[in-house]
């Protein structure tokens, strides 16, 4: 992928003490790298855009973002994790949001790393259920991956650059990258 700020490299990705888990500290890893881009194409004037009367604002939405990543790996999967009146940042700007976002990312994935299969496989509580820890991390992936998609139609609407996340955009791309956008794309084996 081409991300255009990368603030998790590769080779800082810990270790997982059991193999099978390192997909999910890449996957997160990934993931705050792709937000952190998205992040960065708001400026301070766009925090309070929003394209509907009952849609939330930029700014509510990543602030949202952060304020629930420390309620599912506190709350939910037993991360240790800062106070919520430490969550969000003193300056309310996009980079100060994604500085945070990063710093916060940095210690999750340095705790994860060390969990065992049984802490990975434990049921624990999931609001109104229960549910693997697993199960709860990547069910936090998906809600990243919404929200990350939705600041992506905000951006558009701004008339701003959309990020690389998956692969090139209207506004980013490069050599060798290869859309599936025909039947003759997606018959590849």
């Amino acid at each position: 992928m081409k991300y255009e700020d990368i603030v998790i490299r590769d080779d800082e990705i810990p270790v997982a003490s059991t193999s099978i888990f390192q997909h999910l500290l890449r996957t997160y890893a990934s993931e705050v790298n792709k937000l952190n881009c998205v992040w960065h194409e708001f400026a301070e004037e766009d925090l309070s855009f929003k394209p509907h009367e009952r849609s939330s604002t930029v700014g509510e939405i990543i602030e949202h973002e952060l304020l629930s990543e420390r309620r599912f790996f506190g709350e939910f999967l037993g991360l240790p994790e800062v106070p919520a009146n430490e969550v969000l940042p003193q300056n309310r700007t996009p980079q100060a949001f994604a500085a945070r976002m990063v710093e916060l990312s940095r210690e999750r994935l340095h705790f994860m790393a060390k969990q065992s299969e049984d802490w990975w496989l434990a049921v624990v509580p999931f609001f109104d259920v229960e549910r693997e820890r697993i199960w709860i991390f990547w069910r936090r992936v998906l809600h990243t991956a919404h929200h990350r998609a939705q600041l992506g139609v905000y951006l558009r609407l701004l008339n701003k650059s959309v990020p690389s996340t998956y692969g090139p955009t209207a506004d980013v791309r490069w050599e060798g990258a290869d859309p599936t956008r025909s039947v003759a794309a997606a018959s590849r084996k």
